[in-house]
């Protein structure tokens, strides 16, 4: 089995890899994601099973159900087991991301999976995550003229 260094929340149906270098605010950013609902899957590092078209990411046993959280240390929390892989987002400055993306997906492991940069210090990060989430899961829509409408 493979492994990848990010952490990996489920918003829902929808696995999100959070990928970034050491201290770029991974765990920051799942945590905020879990105050709003998320449920953590796996923090820092992921095991990777390709399923068929699926992607299904899961902790390394040793650090299952547990996350750092800078200042306070190791802490338990509840936890999936697994999550199919439905959205990749990478830790960037916030000058690096195009105002109008053209990239909205990856090849992972030979599936193409959505993906999207945020600045995980701004505060809106979480929000973005949380909105592609629920427009993947059908949930919500953008229009051609970036008009949200609820599913």
């Amino acid at each position: 089995m493979e492994k990848i260094h990010g952490t990996c929340v489920s918003i829902g149906q929808t696995g999100v890899l959070i990928r970034g270098p050491s201290g770029a605010g991974k765990s920051d950013l799942a945590l905020r994601l879990m105050d709003r609902g998320a449920v953590l899957v796996s923090d820092d590092y992921c095991d990777v099973e390709k399923r068929g078209a699926d992607i299904i990411l899961r902790a390394p046993p040793t650090i299952a159900g547990q996350m750092e959280v800078r200042g306070l240390g190791i802490m338990r929390t509840a936890q999936f087991e697994h999550a199919r892989l439905g959205l990749i987002v990478d830790l960037v400055d916030g000058n690096e991301i195009e105002r109008l993306p053209t990239k909205t997906a990856e090849a992972f492991a030979g599936v193409q999976i959505a993906w999207m940069q945020v600045d995980p210090r701004e505060a809106s990060a979480d929000a973005k995550v949380r909105l592609v989430a629920r427009a993947l899961a059908g949930e919500v829509t953008i229009d051609a003229d970036g008009e949200l409408a609820r599913g």
